[in-house]
């Protein structure tokens, strides 16, 4: 094996780890400590795929702004460990069964799809910043604000949940 798959598999063991710690955290910061080990593992995925800008707006935009985000409105809830309830019944072995199905699924179109690593970094344009600023601001410039109102509308939203717990 060459050193950039040993690489690659190990950022990408990271990021599922990172992501399974998410989902079964019991404490809310602990979850949000666990999604940055997600995003740090993402940039260093785009870093190995050559896209280092886009690895430099994950860390700084989302391992940093949304997560503090995210953690001030934990903090603002006073969300804490949640009380223990049983598990439902998917979370067993049906749930199990959904779970291999899906991703026999997605594996199953993927070997179907014929796309290669060599197509998905061969992409040029998108690898640089001016690349990247065009579509953004010219091709996409609705899906962008689309986001950006979202992310408002969020801030809003755990704005007045902060204002009612206070009440």
């Amino acid at each position: 094996m060459t050193a950039p798959l040993v690489v690659f598999f190990g950022l990408a063991a990271l990021a599922v780890i990172g992501a399974v710690s998410l989902i079964l955290q019991k404490h809310p910061i602990h979850s949000a400590l666990s999604l940055i080990v997600v995003m740090v593992a993402l940039a260093g995925l785009y870093l190995l795929m050559g896209a280092e800008f886009v690895a430099a707006v994950q860390i700084i935009v989302y391992g940093g702004a949304i997560m503090v985000l995210f953690v001030f409105v934990i903090m603002l809830l006073n969300a804490g460990v949640e009380e223990h309830t049983s598990l439902s019944k998917m979370a067993g072995p049906p749930g199990l069964l959904l779970v291999l199905a899906l991703a026999g699924f997605i594996a199953a179109t993927v070997a179907r799809s014929g796309a290669s690593v060599q197509a998905a970094t061969q992409t040029g344009a998108l690898s640089s910043t001016k690349g990247i600023s065009e579509m953004v601001f010219k091709d996409f410039v609705y899906p962008f604000e689309l986001t950006s109102f979202l992310v408002l509308v969020a801030i809003l939203g755990a704005t007045v949940l902060a204002h009612r717990e206070k009440s």
